[in-house]
C-alpha cells in the first residue's frame, strides 16, 4: 500500500510542477491569507481518483471542497499543496501531503517536496523514509534544537499565545525558523534537521502524514496540552525530537 500511495503522490508532484502563469489562477478563499489556486484543486482531483481506485472503501477528506462524514474505517487525509502561499511565490517550499488513516489513527503517511525532490514515508511500526532511505529524529538537547514554527495566520486570535510560546523557546533553545509548509516542518523534525515544530491550530490535512512520519523517526506528536494528536479533528501541534519532548512543560497558555 505505501509504494502504491508514494507512486500517486510523486505523479501529484509532477501536477504542481507543470505550474504556470499561478498568479492568474490564485484566487482568496477566506482572506490574503488564505489562498487556493487551480492547481491545489486538479492536484487534490487527481488524488481523489487515484487514490479511492487503491481502496474504493475509504473516504477522503482533503482541503479543497466539502467535508465527509468520517464514518468510514479507512479515510485518505489530503492536502494537495501545503503551503499554497509560498507556490503562488515560487519559494519552492510546498509540499503533497497524503495520510491514510484506519479507526482513527494514522497508519500511512506521505510527504512530498517536488521542487527539491524529497519524499518522506512512513507506514506505522515501520520507521520514517527519505527518498527510500531510513531516517531518525536527531538526539540534540534544547540548548542545540531548531524551533520550526507556523503563525496560525488563518485566527488571529491565536497571534498573542503563538508570540509567547515562540519567545518562551527561543529563550531556551539555539533559533527558530518558519517554513511555512506545516507538513514540512513535521518532516524537518523527522530527519533531524529541527528538533521542535509547533502551532498553535491546524486543519488535519496539514499533520495527519507528518506527524506520523515524525513519530516514525523516533519523534513526539502531540497537542500543545500534552493530548492524543487526532489525525482527524483540528488543533494544536506540538513535536519533538525524544531529547526535547519536555520542552512542552511550562508553555505559555
Amino acid at each position: 500500500m505505501l509504494e502504491q500511495i508514494i507512486d500517486i503522490v510523486r505523479r501529484a508532484g509532477d501536477i504542481v510542477l507543470s505550474a504556470h502563469d499561478i498568479q492568474n489562477v490564485t484566487r482568496e478563499k477566506h482572506g490574503p491569507a488564505d489562498l487556493v489556486t487551480q492547481y491545489d484543486e486538479a492536484v487534490q482531483v487527481f488524488l481523489r481518483q487515484e487514490l479511492l481506485k487503491l481502496l474504493p472503501e475509504a473516504e477522503f477528506f482533503g482541503e479543497e471542497g466539502e467535508r465527509p462524514a468520517l464514518t468510514h474505517p479507512w479515510i485518505f487525509v489530503v492536502d494537495p499543496i501545503d503551503g499554497t502561499t509560498n507556490f503562488t511565490r515560487r519559494m519552492n517550499c510546498s509540499s503533497v501531503s497524503v495520510a491514510l488513516v484506519h479507526n482513527g489513527q494514522t497508519e500511512y503517511g506521505v510527504v512530498y517536496n517536488p521542487f527539491v525532490g524529497e519524499l518522506f514515508a512512513a507506514q506505522r511500526g515501520c520507521g520514517a523514509t527519505l527518498n527510500g532511505a531510513p531516517i531518525r529524529a536527531s538526539s540534540r538537547d534544547a540548548a542545540h534544537a531548531i524551533v520550526a514554527c507556523g503563525s496560525t495566520i488563518y485566527d488571529r486570535s491565536y497571534t498573542d499565545r503563538h508570540f509567547a510560546i515562540l519567545r518562551h523557546l527561543y529563550d531556551r533553545c539555539l533559533d527558530y525558523r518558519r517554513f511555512a509548509s506545516a507538513a514540512l516542518d513535521c518532516c524537518m523534525v523527522a530527519c533531524g534537521r529541527a528538533e521542535i515544530f509547533f502551532e498553535c491550530r491546524l486543519s488535519p490535512w496539514d499533520y495527519a502524514a507528518g506527524s506520523l512520519i515524525a513519530q516514525e523517526a523516533g519523534g513526539v506528536a502531540v497537542r500543545l496540552d500534552g493530548s492524543f494528536l487526532d489525525p482527524l479533528r483540528p488543533g494544536s501541534v506540538f513535536i519533538t525530537n525524544a531529547a526535547c519532548r519536555e520542552m512542552r512543560q511550562g508553555l505559555p497558555e
